[in-house]
């Protein structure tokens, strides 16, 4: 079969028409090949001849977009086996067949009866075959063949991200790239110059440029300046056929903004300012603003405004709005027209973020002067102190001056002011204020253990202008009087056990004071002088502002009295000073071993709390017994006071013990041991009582001087040297003990036993200015006096 087609419009297929007819024409018309199959790959025709085969398969081609009233014809199929008789049949499969492709089953012809469009389907695959008409049967079998749809240039280039939005910094170098755009164009890239695209810019020059080949725009000017012109609106064109006549084309906008650097230092509008603030506007707040424009934005306009000299300086501060970027003013210390009517300040405005590619442009900081008016204001009388602290005794009487306050009018005015309490609260009704000279006085009697403290309110006013007043506080405080004795701190509850000790401490007392601690914080204790000497119980003061209640006999009986009255007698040391009397009750109560109380009621004692005859009989042998034996006790004592050897010549070993306690101080009656505790009383020599002497021992007088420092060790060895030269010591061993204390203070001894030895001419009377604690010593002394004179 041979395939014919008016299409050969491209070199190729030109030639293969041109040797298909040609061996066409050498062969009577008809294809002798074994094999006829057409591959289209990249734009080239392949024939494989198959051996039995009489009909040749070529590739066919179809221009797009046709537009034409009848259908186009597309090419023609021919067999071998046709003898033009109408024998033969052909039939068209395939991709488009009877639809978009059809076939006249008798001559062959094919045409395309739609227009097509190669963006859509590049090409389409259809098979052919020749039958028998009569038989039905195939005269050859069946081939395949292509149908490729032939492009033209119908498709403009298109840019699918526009319209662009682009920023680059202002004052950039000239070809600095800003954006790189792209336009695609559908038609066939392999087919002429139909999809080969060149740029240009239509709009924007001569600020910007355009690559032709890659699209890349660049800045086209140097140092373009956004404070002169912020956004720019380029437009660029993509042109297919390389941009030749006839060449289809399609355009986008791209959008340049110059984003900003800081090249651009802050400028004062004006080079001097003047500002009124009114003398009466408080510390802290804000009273004026300044500003210095920067023709930059964002961060490259920030700036920190500063004072950096006047006379003004320590008086005002400025701070720096970051919203709004001026330099707030506010005031550091109060206003005095009187005093100083102006103010000269000069402020800095300088940024804060600087790029110092510019600083070639200037320093970015601008100085400005500032002059501040103050304005004169009426203000209120002005206190000479803040607050005021006075002073005044309790029990004062009313009217009593407490103290003044003082207030000037601090205007030029200087009027006259007036003076008043508020009465807001009751503690403001106990004062009085002269209202010309500003003197507070009592207008009550007070009472410092009641109230300490006042707080009152002063106020002052213009004569002239009431309405202008001013309040300053006044605190009174009230001064101690000693004016409260003391008295015990509480109720004491006093027991002394039945088996107490003499000297025994039986209850610690203290006092208190409703005085303050320089009225009554140290007091005495003592007990009443004007009673009888209390032979049961004593007082010590402690000096800590407590006493101590001591016990003066052995034992108590609860069944002989139980309760027993102490009056105490306390005073202070305020000005003048107070005492007061209070009667502690002492009960007698028994006690265990421990000193805890048993029971305190005397008839619990007499009870025999259910005891049977047998243990109360007991009880009593136990007593009896008890009797026996300290009669037996002191009769061995008094046996032993008698001399130990009856004479002389019971010569025996003896060992004389000395065991006698004494009757303490107050015996006067027993031995006399001086010699033993005080070497200077033993100045006199000693005989023994159990020997007769017969030779006087050696003479040793000394002055009284050298009595004072005699060494112990010495005075053992004298001793000891008297001991061995005495001629009447018995044969046998004698054991003697001595016993030093030390030397006599310079005061002397206060002892009785130098007393009973001593003759002294010394007055003994001032024992009795010492103190109730020196009462016994005195009376003691005072008792032997009269005795020697006697």
């Amino acid at each position: 079969m041979r395939i014919t087609s008016t299409s050969c419009i491209c070199p190729v297929l030109v030639c293969l028409c041109f040797v298909q007819r040609c061996y066409g024409a050498a062969h009577h018309g008809s294809i002798k090949v074994t094999r006829n199959q057409t591959k289209h790959i990249e734009g080239e025709t392949e024939v494989h001849h198959r051996p039995k085969r009489g009909w040749v398969w070529n590739q066919f081609f179809v221009l797009e977009e046709h537009m034409g009233p009848d259908p186009q014809y597309v090419g023609k199929l021919h067999s071998n086996s046709d003898k033009g008789d109408g024998s033969v049949k052909y039939i068209l499969t395939g991709e488009g067949a009877g639809t978009i492709f059809i076939i006249d089953d008798t001559t062959g012809d094919i045409h395309s009866t739609k227009s097509l469009d190669r963006e859509q389907k590049t090409h389409y695959v259809l098979h052919a075959q020749a039958i028998d008409r009569r038989t039905n049967k195939p005269l050859e079998p069946e081939s395949e063949f292509i149908i490729k749809v032939q492009d033209i240039n119908d498709n403009a280039p298109k840019f699918t991200d526009g319209p662009y939005i682009v920023t680059v910094p202002e004052m950039s170098e000239m070809g600095t790239s800003v954006l790189q755009v792209t336009a695609t164009d559908a038609d066939d890239p392999t087919y002429g110059n139909s999809a080969r695209v060149v740029y240009s810019i239509l709009q924007g020059q001569p600020y910007f440029s355009v690559d032709p080949k890659t699209g890349v725009i660049r800045t086209a000017l140097h140092n373009m300046d956004r404070e002169a012109r912020e956004h720019y609106s380029v437009v660029i064109q993509a042109k297919d056929m390389a941009g030749q006549v006839g060449g289809l084309s399609g355009s986008t906008t791209v959008n340049i903004t110059l984003t900003d650097v800081n090249d651009n230092p802050p400028r004062f509008p004006q080079k001097h300012y003047q500002l009124y603030v009114p003398e009466s506007a408080q510390v802290g707040s804000a009273v004026g603003k300044i500003k210095a424009n920067d023709a930059d934005t964002g961060s490259n306009a920030d700036m920190k405004y500063t004072i950096i000299n006047g006379d003004g300086s320590g008086v005002f501060s400025i701070s720096t709005d970051k919203e709004t970027r001026e330099g707030i003013l506010s005031l550091k210390k109060p206003l005095n027209y009187e005093k100083k009517k102006s103010y000269t300040l000069n402020i800095e405005g300088a940024n804060t973020h600087l790029d110092f590619r510019f600083s070639h442009l200037g320093p970015f900081k601008d100085v400005t002067m500032l002059k501040v008016i103050v304005g004169d204001v009426d203000e209120p009388p002005l206190f000479t102190m803040p607050s005021y602290v006075m002073e005044v005794y309790e029990n004062a009487k009313i009217g009593t001056p407490v103290g003044t306050v003082t207030a000037h009018d601090p205007d030029a005015a200087n009027s006259l002011v007036r003076y008043f309490i508020d009465h807001n609260t009751e503690e403001d009704r106990y004062f009085t204020i002269d209202a010309s000279t500003g003197t507070i006085k009592t207008a009550k009697i007070f009472d410092r253990e009641e109230t300490p403290w006042y707080n009152i309110t002063v106020a002052a006013s213009e004569i002239d202008n009431p309405g202008q007043v001013s309040h300053v506080p006044v605190g009174v405080r009230i001064l101690d009087v000693n004016d409260n004795p003391p008295e015990l701190a509480r109720d004491y509850d006093v027991v002394v056990c039945e088996n107490t000790k003499p000297g025994q401490v039986i209850q610690t007392i203290a006092a208190t004071d409703k005085d303050n601690s320089a009225n009554g914080a140290r007091f005495h204790f003592s007990l009443d002088e004007g009673l009888s000497l209390n032979p049961n119980f004593t007082l010590r003061n402690n000096e800590d502002n407590t006493a101590s209640i001591l016990t003066r006999r052995r034992r108590y009986s609860r069944t002989t009295q139980d309760i027993y009255y102490l009056p105490v007698l306390i005073s202070d040391d305020g000005v003048p000073p107070l005492s007061s009397s209070s009667t502690l009750t002492i009960r007698v109560c028994a006690c265990e071993r421990d000193g805890r109380v048993r029971t305190c009621h005397a008839e619990a004692f007499l009870s025999s709390a259910g005891l049977s005859t047998g243990a109360l009989i007991a009880i009593l042998l136990c007593i009896v017994i008890l009797l026996a034996i300290v009669v037996l006790f002191i009769t061995l004592r008094r046996s032993k006071k008698e001399p130990l050897i009856i004479s002389e010549e019971d010569v025996r070993e003896n060992v004389v013990t000395y065991d006698d306690e004494g009757g303490g101080e107050e015996d006067t009656e027993a031995f006399d041991i001086t010699a033993l505790r005080n070497p200077s009383a033993a100045e006199e020599l000693k005989y023994r009582r159990d020997v007769r002497p017969e030779v006087k021992p050696l003479s040793r007088h000394h002055p009284s001087s050298s009595l004072d420092s005699i060494d112990v060790q010495e005075f053992i060895k004298q001793r000891l040297a008297e001991a061995d030269l005495d001629p009447s010591v018995p044969p046998y061993d004698s054991l003697q003990t001595y016993a030093y204390e030390g030397h006599r203070s310079e005061a002397g001894s206060i002892s009785s036993l130098d007393s009973a030895t001593t003759h002294s001419d010394q007055d003994y009377n001032y024992l009795g200015d010492w103190g109730p604690e020196f009462k016994k010593l005195a009376e003691l002394y005072g008792e032997i006096e009269p005795e020697r004179t006697t």
